[in-house]
């Protein structure tokens, strides 16, 4: 009985075997080193050519032109380069907030190291914000109460590093306490609420600025920081941004 029973569980197991046959594939794996003695191939080069020259042309032609070499380790708390990426966030996407929302951007924060290239004097081309800013960051809006806001500035007050801001203007005592801060000339309230545009790794608490965590709303606004540059320098013949008095600290 016992042997009959063995018979048929093996017949099952034949005719199962048999109805889904199982394919044995065999995997090997070898280290390819990428170096100058690969050889091309003359078929792929032919047909990605033309695609390569129509890039390298869009991004080497001429937007504008710098009157001289900016950096962002040209200044303290705030550097012409950096005023310039802030102003050129507002300018661009204060349209694109009103549109959406019916309100106008307060204030302008992005971060210092996401400044990622110089501009050097002379022209300036698509290339150029592709240097300036690589990265795919997208500007967003976050409302943010008062309490928030003096976390901001409590922040930038012991950074001490020259984060580009908008509209913000900040005046430290020699101590780096926060002696006077406005927006748009005026003192901040800190009973009302602001709407910051800053970018979307910043937003999530990005280099430490956690008080972003606090936004009572956050407005996506699908413009990348990169094409913001690349809208200004369009219109722009000629820039010529300056380091100046939105951040500042008193020596006495």
């Amino acid at each position: 009985m016992k042997f009959k029973n063995f018979l048929l569980v093996l017949g099952l197991l034949l005719s199962v075997s048999c109805k889904t046959p199982t394919d044995i594939f065999k995997i090997e794996a070898k280290n390819v080193n990428i170096n100058d003695s690969l050889q091309a191939d003359a078929s792929i080069e032919s047909f990605i050519k033309p695609y390569r020259e129509h890039i390298t042309k869009d991004l080497d032609s001429v937007l504008g032109y710098a009157v001289d070499t900016y950096s962002k380790t040209d200044g303290h708390l705030n550097t012409a380069i950096g005023n310039l990426m802030a102003d050129v966030v507002l300018q661009e996407a204060d349209p694109v907030f009103f549109k959406k929302t019916g309100e106008h951007i307060d204030f302008v924060l992005l971060n210092h190291g996401g400044i990622r290239s110089i501009i050097s004097k002379g022209p300036i081309t698509k290339r150029t914000a592709y240097e300036i800013m690589p990265f795919e960051n997208s500007i967003v809006v976050s409302k943010l109460p008062g309490a928030q806001i003096q976390e901001l500035l409590e922040y930038l007050s012991k950074a001490k590093r020259a984060h580009p801001i908008s509209k913000l203007k900040i005046v430290l005592d020699k101590d780096a306490r926060v002696v006077k801060s406005t927006v748009n000339n005026t003192p901040i309230d800190f009973n009302k609420t602001y709407y910051i545009a800053t970018n979307d790794y910043l937003i999530n608490g990005g280099d430490g600025m956690d008080f972003f965590k606090g936004s009572e709303e956050v407005i996506i606004l699908d413009y990348k920081i990169r094409n913001a540059l690349i809208d200004y320098f369009m219109k722009t013949d000629t820039i010529n941004p300056v380091a100046d008095d939105r951040f500042i600290q008193l020596n006495d």
